[in-house]
């Protein structure tokens, strides 16, 4: 059957999509520098703070260790989406088995799941940092932190795989266009045959427990810390205190109101065109990748200080070879 037309036959599933991306945006491929800088801005930023985190001793700490971790999270998500994306836009490469499209599904909300749960990690952390102060080095070793990655890697799976599973067992006879530039859940199920009624159940069913559960946590552990932070006498341990706990909740606030108002509006915004529900969720997938680099390098003091040491140190590496080249010139 020809690729990019509807099924007339609903015995027949399709096992090869198009992802069409911006239906609107298909000859204003000039706009593909936009998505190119930022994913180029993404990979520089995340790569740059991991290196410096894993460089300087002095942040080998569960706090800047899981910093290091959600900025890896963010940056293996964008990649996900990202290089599909931009050779569509390049060379029209939109053709995807429907195999590639459940991995990629896959991949994309476990990165997704994997980023929420290290943001409850860091909230314990801080927890523990500022109601348990003295009692904080012997919880927070680098032994319960792997056995938190850990939980944090198979919760993942667990909440991801029921989805995807569910939606390797349909058949998809609507047709072969995913109006989309990423396999997303809500945008393959369009082109599902029959009754989706269970795979959204699953999907929303998913969803809501991750964010009623994520959200009570994070709203007690920070409320407990607001209040712990309130009775600390010496002004500079409150202010570091606070400055640390709203950093975290900006990055936390950002994160699911991005995921929130994706969902709503996928799901009511029946007048809202394709190309503007593309957008949301690329903003959604994209600027939250983009901002954790600003806010924990530029925020931080810390990984402010030392990445600001690190490049003074490789200038003054790079001074002699500049010279020995002058020279030579000369």
């Amino acid at each position: 059957m020809p690729a990019g037309t509807h099924n007339d036959s609903a015995n027949v599933s399709y096992q090869e999509f198009h992802l069409l991306g911006f239906p609107g945006l298909q000859e204003s491929w000039f706009l593909l520098f936009i998505p190119f800088c930022l994913y180029a801005m993404i990979v520089a930023a995340n790569s740059l703070l991991i290196y410096t985190v894993k460089a300087e001793r002095s942040l080998h700490s569960p706090m800047y260790l899981l910093i290091a971790l959600l900025l890896a999270t963010n940056l293996c998500c964008t990649t996900t989406v990202m290089p599909r994306m931009l050779l569509s836009f390049l060379f029209h490469v939109s053709r995807i088995s429907l195999t590639g499209c459940l991995v990629q599904m896959f991949f994309l909300y476990f990165f997704l799941m994997l980023d929420c749960t290290i943001l409850l990690m860091m909230a314990l952390d801080r927890y523990m940092a500022v109601c348990n102060p003295l009692c904080y080095a012997d919880i927070m070793t680098n032994k319960l932190l792997i056995q938190l990655t850990a939980t944090a890697l198979v919760r993942s799976i667990l909440f991801v795989s029921p989805v995807v599973i569910l939606a390797s067992r349909v058949r998809y006879c609507r047709c072969n266009i995913i109006q989309h530039f990423v396999c997303e859940h809500m945008a393959l199920m369009s082109l599902l045959c029959g009754d989706i009624s269970r795979n959204k159940i699953v999907g929303l069913t998913m969803r809501s427990i991750t964010i009623i559960f994520d959200l009570g946590f994070l709203l007690t552990s920070y409320s407990r810390i607001t209040h712990a932070a309130l009775k600390m006498s010496s002004g500079n341990i409150w202010h570091k205190a606070f400055h640390t706990c709203g950093t975290h909740l900006m990055v936390i606030l950002i994160s699911y109101f991005s995921s929130l108002s994706s969902s709503v509006v996928y799901r009511v915004g029946k007048s809202v065109s394709q190309d503007m529900l593309n957008l949301i969720s690329a903003i959604y997938l994209l600027v939250p990748c983009a901002r954790n680099p600003v806010i924990y390098g530029l925020r931080t003091k810390e990984v402010r200080r030392h990445l600001l040491r690190l490049f003074k140190r490789r200038g003054s590496a790079f001074i002699p070879f500049r010279k020995a080249a002058l020279n030579t010139k000369e």
